[in-house]
């Protein structure tokens, strides 16, 4: 179903897997003896906003944090219900997948009502299972639905972030390019990016298989504990591509300081080498009577070979010294 005024899509489940999609019409007809009701809204929408604050009969303060243009993860038991925050990858097109998507869910024993801005594909895969009669069948199995899909679809991007990583560590032991520390910092700022969110949402997902929730029986509250391990998991898993590239980032600017630092070495003994012999001639250079051999034929060639063993007196004591 295409957007109506802010309505991306709802269902009346049929405790079986299945459901039956509605409009706005149908939602303000429904009656929690149908069933159980999924509203998904466009938070951005003014319609959907107005419904949420004025028609959904939700909590003033649970409407307005419903709301919010910016939240983190988090959970929220009240008496009427449980308000949940988790964020996705963004996987959509031309979008970075560490600007993560953010689903804001109010789930009371017979109404779930969730909220987005951007897709989240893991919503789409949970309306796309209701369409099959695989879907969920309770307020309970929805909430873990969702929330394990959202774990699942972040395997690969965290994976995607090890194996940049790793491929970056065996470059660093040869290159030597600017590129590569711009790809460890990439690597590193996705890392972060992700884990910004991600290491809330570990802890709002351990808080959840704890709340005092009716509606959550045991297999439930285990199936939540188990994606909550999963998702410290990830984190750990970031926090160690994180370091990697630090370490990465800091090795490459060690090889590139101390190849710097042995150029600048060449260039010194070098510099220091002619820096007698130009003193010599330029001091057989000036323009002025009574320098000698100026009339001898072989005075240049003399004057060479003076040079040439200075340089080799300087190497000689250069080498007793321990400086080459």
């Amino acid at each position: 179903m295409a957007s109506e005024h802010g309505l991306i899509a709802a269902y009346v489940l049929d405790g079986h897997g299945g459901g039956r999609e509605m409009g706005w019409e149908g939602v303000r007809g429904w009656r929690p003896a149908d069933g159980l009701l999924w509203l998904h809204l466009d938070y951005s929408d003014p319609a959907a906003q107005a419904w949420v604050r004025e028609e959904s009969g939700v909590d003033r303060v649970v409407a307005e944090s419903l709301l919010l243009e910016e939240v983190r993860p988090r959970s929220l038991v009240t008496r009427a219900g449980l308000m949940v925050v988790l964020r996705g990858v963004n996987l959509n097109p031309g979008q970075h997948r560490e600007d993560m998507v953010a689903v804001r869910m109010w789930i009371e024993h017979n109404r779930v009502i969730s909220l987005r801005r951007r897709r989240l594909l893991s919503i789409d895969d949970l309306r796309e299972r209701i369409e099959r009669g695989l879907g969920p069948v309770s307020p309970g199995t929805f909430l873990t639905d969702v929330a394990d899909r959202i774990v699942d679809r972040m395997a690969k991007v965290i994976s995607d972030v090890e194996d940049t990583v790793d491929g970056l560590d065996e470059q660093v032991a040869t290159a030597q390019s600017q590129g590569l520390r711009a790809r460890l910092a990439d690597v590193r700022r996705e890392a972060i990016l992700l884990r910004r969110y991600l290491a809330p949402q570990r802890d709002a997902m351990s808080r959840l298989y704890s709340e005092p929730v009716e509606w959550l029986d045991d297999a439930q509250r285990m199936r939540l504990r188990e994606i909550a391990d999963r998702t410290l998991r990830y984190v750990e898993d970031l926090d160690a591509a994180r370091d990697r590239a630090g370490v990465g980032q800091e090795e490459l600017a060690g090889r590139m300081a101390e190849q710097m630092n042995s150029r600048m070495y060449l260039l010194s003994i070098v510099a220091a080498l002619f820096l007698p012999l130009g003193f010599v001639t330029g001091l057989l250079g000036v323009n002025v009577a009574g320098i000698p051999g100026t009339e001898h034929p072989g005075a240049f060639v003399a004057v060479c070979f003076m040079l040439f063993g200075l340089a080799l007196l300087q190497l000689w004591v250069f080498k007793r010294r321990g400086w080459v």
